[in-house]
């Protein structure tokens, strides 16, 4: 294994400064700042195009940045491209297995990929499945596994060299919640042995159970950024929460309960849901809503009070959820440009 740092170096595992990245017209990062000290997990939070798997490529040595410098354990991703590759390990948004291949083939293949010798090979990738629970399926073609199975491969066959440092790209998109679930479990038995970890998600709850720190980007910079705590402090309080039942009434209810809260409420207008940020009025503002609801004649479900949630942190620094134009940067940049407020990106897949 190569050294872990360059001589003197004695900063944090991955350091971006002024990263900047276009494609065409299509500015996928605008000169984006963070940082993920040893041994924590950074989890970059955005939707889809935001610029996070963007970002992850630069550092991965993927993509080459147009301006600004990214260091991973000292090292330059564009001047110590190899010497990166050497340190990191990366599973991204589809898994990069042969689904031809057995679970055991694959691994195998990659521990030889990385110079490890046939018998050593056949030992790191017995590990692996037996670490990822793919040990009874692992001699059946991939291509039979479910998409959770495919995904804890990929998974492993990024951790067969031990990397310092692990990039996961949306790792468990596309998985039910018993999958993802299951993914988060190894996640966090990976941190726990020392890894250092850069996640990207656009799953705010994966963001909040996994992630030391957060780095909230939208539209390619860096907007919020700080611990999920620290992020939900920043839009304070409780929050009344409700569902309209008639959605010919949404505008109504809103109009009815616009003066109780703290800055407009927020409505989700495919289920109906609004949302009113309360500070530590509480139990006086749900009073007060469910007078004012009554009185405007509308009926409405699971009305209630709650802590503000990273979902609450994203719509108030952004002003929309996370839904997105999904085609990849490279092919946006020649289509025709839309109005800027009109525009999500998402930046390509692996």
């Amino acid at each position: 294994m190569p050294d872990r740092e360059p001589a003197g170096w004695d900063g944090p595992a991955i350091l971006v400064e002024d990263l900047h990245k276009s494609f065409g017209e299509v500015q996928a990062l605008r000169g984006i700042d963070f940082s993920v000290e040893r041994g924590r997990v950074l989890g970059l939070l955005g939707p889809n195009g935001a610029g996070k798997t963007t970002a992850v490529k630069v550092l991965t040595t993927l993509l080459a940045p147009d301006r600004g410098r990214a260091l991973v354990e000292g090292r330059d991703v564009v001047r110590s491209a190899a010497a990166v590759r050497e340190l990191i390990g990366l599973a991204g948004q589809s898994a990069a297995i042969q689904e031809e291949l057995t679970g055991r083939e694959n691994l195998e293949i990659m521990a030889r990929l990385y110079h490890l010798g046939r018998t050593e090979a056949r030992r790191r990738a017995g590990e692996l499945l037996a670490l990822f629970d793919l040990a009874d399926a692992a001699d059946r073609p991939a291509k039979g596994y479910s998409g959770g199975m495919q995904r804890r491969l990929d998974l492993a066959a990024s951790l067969v060299a031990r990397p310092a440092v692990l990039f996961l790209d949306e790792p468990t998109s596309g998985l039910d919640p018993r999958s993802r679930i299951g993914m988060w479990a190894v996640i966090r038995e990976l941190v726990a042995a020392g890894t250092t970890l850069l996640l990207t998600t656009q799953y705010l709850e994966e963001a909040d159970e996994l992630a030391d720190e957060i780095v909230v980007i939208d539209h390619g910079r860096v907007i919020a950024a700080g611990t999920g705590e620290q992020l939900k402090g920043r839009i304070g309080g409780d929050v009344v929460e409700f569902v309209v039942v008639d959605p010919g009434r949404l505008a109504a209810a809103v109009d009815a309960v616009a003066s109780l809260g703290d800055g407009e409420p927020t409505v989700e207008a495919g289920d109906g849901r609004v949302a009113i940020r309360v500070g530590s009025r509480g139990s006086e503002s749900l009073v007060l809503t469910v007078r004012q609801l009554d009185a405007a004649g509308i009926r409405t479900e699971g009305l209630g009070i709650r802590r503000p949630s990273l979902d609450d942190v994203f719509l108030a620094l952004t002003g929309h959820g996370a839904e997105a134009d999904s085609a990849p940067a490279e092919r946006r940049s020649r289509r025709r440009p839309r109005a800027e407020a009109g525009v999500t990106r998402r930046d390509g897949t692996r």
